[in-house]
């Protein structure tokens, strides 16, 4: 069976007639995408850490504790969602917690040296996950892609 293009598929009328093509839809497209990403992700970073356990360790790693609130934003987690990451982390002895001495109700989080460890001894890995995600594309492609898809956030 032969694939067709992009703009064959767009010109492809539906049964109904509609010009509606899911697969030429960037939400569909985008999730293919980030479905490659995850698979790649989860063959090669090891250590059991998922895309988000990892973005949580990187972000820290990157810049220091914060409250819990913030990191969720810094790495686009909503407040459940980092929630349950910084728990998961904590149970793991990667990460700790301790109450924000000027607002006791805020959480802040910290890097435990085993976390610190991880954290940077899996940054190699995380840039060869990046790298072969963006393998078919060309190296000025690279740029130009995430480039792009900054300006869509």
């Amino acid at each position: 069976m032969s694939k067709k293009s992009l703009s064959d598929k767009r010109r492809t009328k539906s049964r109904s007639g509609s010009a509606y093509v899911l697969d030429a839809q960037v939400g569909f497209v985008l999730r293919q995408v980030l479905q490659r990403h995850a698979t790649i992700f989860v063959g090669r970073m090891g250590e059991d850490l998922t895309m988000t356990q990892w973005a949580a360790l990187a972000k820290l790693l990157e810049q220091g504790p914060c409250s819990q609130n913030l990191l969720g934003r810094h790495t686009a987690m909503d407040a459940a969602t980092i929630k349950g990451v910084v728990e998961r982390l904590v149970k793991r002895g990667l990460l700790e917690t301790s109450a924000d001495p000027e607002d006791g109700r805020r959480l802040l989080v910290a890097l435990t040296p085993d976390g610190t460890s991880l954290a940077e001894r899996s940054i190699p890995l995380a840039q060869e996950i990046t790298k072969a995600t963006l393998s078919p594309l060309a190296k000025e492609e690279r740029a130009l892609f995430l480039s792009l898809l900054e300006r869509l956030k």
